[in-house]
């Protein structure tokens, strides 16, 4: 293959990989708790080019461009007060503990429910857990108060504790879930009844970055069909 038609189409995949994540970034600008992906790129490595009648050095060329890695900026978010019972937000660092099919998992998204068995549930039906691991029976959410320690009360009454934990290795699994080896709470973190936390996606941002990979992607598809117009020439010369 041309070298030019290879560095061109690597970086035309690494664009690709970059607008898929903020695509998911932009369509998530407005789900509670939500962190936002990081996408870093390399180049391959550098060729040195050389005269080849007197070896004398030209200058180098890039061998292409990858997507070295993907991360997760967990930065808290700003929290937003809605003064809904159920809604509840981490002031500072750590997850929400919650149990799934695959086993307990974690988030940041606090807008909380009463499922069908009267129990305190994430708003995709997983069921949230106490600090001691166990699903939190309310019944109703009348009368409800959780104070910074997230204990939860109802007249006085201590029903359950939530669960608050640190994550070491978060990965994530979607809907806002983490997974990770699950460590104690972090000191200095509050809970607020009444907030959710925001998304931790710029919008304005994320449209910035989306067009810049854009235009990228179009400058790698015009070098692509310069080098091809040119290879169609040499061929078409050569036949003659």
């Amino acid at each position: 293959m041309d070298r030019g038609l290879y560095i061109a189409a690597s970086g035309m995949l690494a664009e690709q990989t970059r607008q898929d994540q903020i695509t998911n970034d932009l369509a998530n600008s407005s789900t509670p708790g939500y962190k936002a992906d990081r996408s870093m790129q390399a180049s391959f490595g550098t060729m040195l080019l050389e005269n080849t009648a007197n070896g004398q050095a030209i200058g180098s060329l890039g061998l292409g461009a990858q997507i070295t890695s993907t991360y997760t900026d967990l930065t808290p978010a700003p929290l937003k007060q809605t003064d809904e019972p159920l809604d509840v937000a981490l002031d500072g660092q750590g997850f929400f503990a919650v149990q799934t099919p695959a086993g307990p998992r974690y988030t940041r998204d606090g807008q909380f429910v009463v499922d069908g068995n009267g129990r305190l549930a994430t708003a995709t039906g997983y069921p949230v857990l106490d600090a001691n691991g166990r699903t939190i029976a309310l019944g109703g959410s009348d009368g409800l108060t959780i104070d910074t320690n997230g204990v939860i009360q109802r007249n006085g009454r201590t029903i359950a504790t939530l669960g608050v934990a640190s994550l070491t290795n978060p990965v994530k699994q979607g809907d806002t879930l983490f997974a990770g080896a699950a460590g104690p709470r972090p000191t200095g973190t509050a809970v607020r009844q009444g907030f959710l936390e925001g998304s931790g996606v710029d919008p304005t941002k994320a449209m910035v970055e989306m067009i810049t990979s854009l235009r990228t992607y179009e400058s790698d598809q015009k070098a692509i069909s310069s080098i091809d117009e040119t290879l169609q020439k040499g061929i078409q010369a050569g036949g003659v």
